[in-house]
């Protein structure tokens, strides 16, 4: 009997719930990112038996010239290392958290989504929602018994700088940073919806019909966005977002710390183009 599918986002009771009936089948990876303060408090304040993941050194490379971004992917012979190192087999099933809501853990679910492996889950409110719910909390895992993962490159649709120049013509193009990000420079005539907007006050996901008329993808057979960020990392929440909404968006992984590394690349500054006016302008 096959398993039955991960979420793209998990809540604290489903995750509950696949710890108790599969404890040793189910791979909790808590990841950082040190340099926006994302770890957790303390020494027990963990999802007990997780295993810590660096966004900047095990889900990107540190070698790339700028004109990659930030953050751009790792080499799937590095990732696979990384990921038997923590545990992860061809049928683990997989949730990643932070203490973010889930905006930084989603890279991890992008990057492992994009290396083939497919039970691969975001906990919903992340480690708040966890200790919120009143369920325990612990330290890391102490040993990890290496797993055998084999991974797999491409498995995710990404874009290019000059497919995301497209889709910024047609105004297709989602740039997933804070608003103030994007006013400083932006890839010309993308628009730009946080991704911090798809989140309530208590880190959790926003109803579905919400998130639907957040990224305009209410209507039937919607135009499907590229999104993009500063360097992969919010944009890769919010391709999770429109994932849970049943639409499969392309990732521009280089995002605009990989445009504007470019001389031959235009920025735009200021706020978002407001299409109707500038066409009854004409």
């Amino acid at each position: 009997m096959s398993e039955s599918p991960v979420p793209v986002f998990v809540s604290v009771e489903k995750l509950a719930g696949l710890v108790q009936s599969n404890p040793g089948g189910v791979r909790l990876l808590e990841v950082r990112d040190e340099s926006h303060g994302s770890a957790a408090a303390g020494p027990l304040d963990h999802l007990p038996g997780a295993v810590v993941v660096d966004l900047a050194t095990e889900l990107a490379r540190t070698d790339a010239p700028p004109t990659e971004g930030r953050r751009p992917l790792p080499r799937v012979e590095d990732l696979q290392r990384a990921a038997r190192s923590w545990g992860l087999h061809d049928d683990s099933t997989v949730i990643v958290y932070d203490d973010r809501g889930g905006l930084v853990a989603a890279r991890a679910w992008w990057v492992l989504r994009w290396a083939g492996l497919t039970r691969v889950g975001i906990l919903e409110g992340g480690l708040r929602a966890w200790i919120a719910a009143g369920r325990t909390v612990g330290p890391i895992a102490e040993r990890v018994i290496p797993g055998d993962v084999t991974l797999r490159a491409g498995q995710l649709p990404e874009l290019d700088a000059d497919e995301a120049a497209a889709l910024a013509t047609r105004h297709l193009l989602i740039d997933a940073r804070a608003e103030e990000a994007y006013r400083a420079g932006h890839i010309p005539r993308s628009r730009n919806i946080s991704s911090r907007d798809a989140l309530t006050l208590d880190g959790t996901l926003r109803a579905a019909a919400e998130l639907r008329a957040l990224y305009r993808v209410a209507a039937p057979d919607p135009p499907v966005p590229g999104m993009s960020c500063g360097g992969g990392v919010a944009g890769a929440f919010g391709v999770a977002v429109l994932a849970h909404l049943g639409v499969t968006a392309a990732l521009y992984v280089g995002s605009f710390s990989a445009w504007s590394a470019d001389p031959h690349r235009p920025v735009e500054t200021g706020p978002e183009l407001d299409l109707s006016t500038a066409q009854r302008a004409r």
